[in-house]
């Protein structure tokens, strides 16, 4: 049975902890807010209660309510604290480091092009990027946004290039090739009409590039099915609204140390190193997002 004083005794001090956490946290729920004004409620009028077991049973009952609702509320803040903690700050990217050695990739593609295109024109985009956010963070501040077409510039082509190439390392295993497995197989069969068909259809949409880009595998939230686009640079003439899942870099400095002009050699070549567990992995995460189709 329960001792109804000490119990009393022990909601207030657990509601103390309670209401200083809500304050910690800047916690607006209605919910939360009607059970903790409800249970000091009850326990303010104690003596206007016929039964105190009743009176308890009550506060025990909105105790276990208030309860659940704080473990949701506790989760959704620690997840948005985690996010917030890993927030890339304002002109702090770093250049990530491949999966794989520098020549796991050979005879397809070269020690010496992965070393450079890693170490040099990658990190010359994370660069770029940290300038342009630094730059347009001070504009903020300064309130001066004379140079804010160039800064913008900026950040989409580093930003995109970066971000890309982070793709492009991890669409890469020394044990790929073949085809992919699962949904995704079945979600190309069914646009594209076949693997080949949409192999084809990417490999011609990379070697047709003008001048320098990608082509690109995304699923389209909107309308819900999967795509292939070209991008000049890395950010002109693609979709918005849309999320990559498979890159290939058709930059010159991607293959011409090996290659030379054979950029159609090189993307025969490409299909080689392909890893699709990790296409599959990034295809399973993006169709979580689907938006009304029109």
């Amino acid at each position: 049975m329960i001792q109804n004083e000490d119990f009393v005794r022990e909601v207030k001090r657990w509601l103390e902890e309670v209401k200083g956490w809500i304050e910690r946290n800047n916690i607006s729920d209605e919910n939360i807010e009607h059970y903790v004004t409800f249970i000091l409620a009850e326990m303010d009028h104690e003596n206007e209660r016929d039964s105190q077991e009743d009176r308890a049973g009550m506060i025990q009952n909105a105790v276990w309510q208030l309860d659940e609702l704080l473990q949701t509320k506790w989760h959704t803040v620690r997840s948005e604290s985690i996010r917030q903690q890993n927030a890339v700050p304002a002109g702090k990217h770093v250049l990530p480091p491949l999966p794989y050695s520098y020549d796991a990739l050979e005879p397809f593609i070269s020690q010496r092009i992965m070393r450079l295109h890693h170490t040099k024109h990658h990190q010359s985009y994370v660069d770029g990027l940290n300038k342009a956010e630094k730059k347009l963070e001070e504009a903020r501040r300064s309130n001066n946004f004379e140079l804010v077409k160039h800064w913008e510039r900026e950040l989409a082509f580093h930003g995109s290039g970066h971000y890309l190439h982070t793709i492009f390392w991890n669409n890469m295993t020394p044990r790929g090739g073949g085809r992919p497995s699962g949904e995704l197989a079945r979600d190309i069969d069914a646009y594209f009409g076949s693997f080949a068909a949409f192999q084809k259809h990417f490999s011609e949409a990379a070697k047709q590039v003008e001048g320098v880009g990608w082509a690109i595998l995304v699923w389209s939230p909107r309308s819900r099915h999967l795509e292939i686009l070209q991008s000049e640079r890395h950010m002109i003439l693609t979709q918005w609204d849309t999320i990559p899942l498979l890159v290939l870099d058709v930059w010159e400095h991607a293959y011409y140390l090996q290659y030379e002009n054979r950029k159609a050699e090189y993307v025969d070549a490409w299909w080689n190193v392909v890893n699709w567990r990790d296409v599959e992995k990034r295809y399973e995460e993006a169709k979580k997002i689907a938006w009304k189709p029109y």
